[in-house]
């Protein structure tokens, strides 16, 4: 992210974190290319009826983006063409999904992510599927063993700090998320509702992980009582109250382990070193997936199309369209990842079925502690 000076940029490097921040991003960019065939010239045989076209429905959460030549790319290689249809932040096109499973909004679901995929499972919107391309994957991403779902991308959620405010603070980084309720880092940290907030979630959900279902809600009332600062989004605690990012005087923030790179990547001119850090010892693993909803009528198509959310081609355009990362093994990251993203090696995880189990109850005694 950058110091609060250039306009321009500043709205670019919204735009962009904004897509991670799910739910919160721009429109998608809708493909319209449609592919028509004609017979070739000098043909002697008989006049053929051409083939209809197919044409499916992609279900997305609202920061999905792909790069327009990319998608026409596989309209050209297999005559699908693609209409993309946002529902909402992550949650919401769950819940749509649910809601319409017996007359679904479309062919394939992009976006659910391990916070609300068990939810997902228990309602079989999902046919199963297993990509050919899902040898190239990281096995540790495969989270649905009848593979009704399939993992496309993932990313973390953490804490991150503003380096030159620590650097003039002499003050040291908090180590782990007990630091954070310790006397020197009192009105220094914003987090978002995780009612409201897939980040927020996701903090919650490591914070449960660390102390366990007996001892998050401690730690909440600790937080308060350290004077922590809530949000109901990301965007306004990333660019209202962060000091690295706007005009706040926050030197902390939940956000992203791909906030850095997009900060380098998006400043005129760009830095050598990114302005905001990462803790990873609060990092919470998100893992995005899709799958073909049950109900659909172009079943093949909609097999193809997770075949093509696997290719090389569309798994190396998502670092600089989404801010994530690949799933795939031998899928190269640009050069501003490679230089300032971290992927934390001992990222906070549940399991699906834990988080499916606990979650609401979870949020209903953070609300209770923390918002009263």
């Amino acid at each position: 992210m950058r110091t609060p000076v250039r306009t321009t940029t500043a709205a670019a490097l919204a735009a962009a974190l904004l897509l991670v921040a799910c739910g919160d991003g721009d429109e998608p960019t809708q493909a319209d290319d449609e592919l028509t065939e004609e017979p070739g010239e000098g043909d002697d045989s008989p006049p053929q009826d051409l083939p209809t076209q197919t044409t499916i429905t992609l279900v997305t959460h609202d920061s999905f983006d792909v790069d327009e030549d990319v998608l026409a790319a596989f309209t050209d290689a297999t005559g699908i063409s693609v209409d993309l249809a946002p529902a909402g932040d992550a949650g919401a096109t769950v819940n749509q999904a649910i809601l319409t499973k017996d007359d679904p909004l479309g062919d394939v679901l992009f976006g659910i992510d391990n916070t609300f995929l068990s939810r997902a499972l228990d309602e079989d919107l999902f046919l199963p599927y297993q990509s050919p391309d899902l040898e190239a994957v990281d096995p540790q991403f495969v989270l649905d063993d009848q593979h009704r779902v399939t993992p496309i991308d993932f990313g973390d959620v953490c804490l991150n700090y503003d380096v030159a405010w620590f650097d003039e603070a002499g003050l040291a980084l908090p180590g782990s998320l007990e630091d954070l309720t310790a006397d020197e880092y009192a009105g220094l940290l914003t987090v978002m509702n995780p009612a409201t907030s897939s980040p927020g979630l996701a903090f919650l959900l490591a914070t449960v992980e660390e102390f366990g279902e007996d001892g998050y809600l401690d730690f909440w009332a600790a937080l308060r009582a350290n004077d922590v600062l809530v949000t109901d989004g990301w965007s306004e605690a990333y660019y209202d109250e962060f000091s690295a990012t706007g005009t706040g005087d926050r030197p902390l923030v939940v956000s992203y382990a791909s906030s850095p790179p997009a900060e380098v990547y998006f400043a005129d001119p760009q830095p050598e070193e990114a302005p905001t850090g990462v803790i990873e010892a609060s990092c919470f693993r998100q893992v995005e997936f899709a799958g073909i909803l049950a109900g659909t009528e172009h079943e093949e198509a909609a097999q193809q199309l997770i075949d093509f959310l696997l290719s090389r081609e569309f798994q190396e355009q998502l670092p600089l369209t989404m801010f994530v990362f690949p799933v795939r093994t031998d899928a190269e990251l640009p050069e501003v990842f490679e230089a300032h993203a971290v992927v934390p090696d001992d990222a906070y995880q549940l399991e699906p079925d834990a988080i499916g189990e606990g979650r609401d109850e979870w949020i209903d005694g953070w609300t209770r502690t923390v918002i009263r």
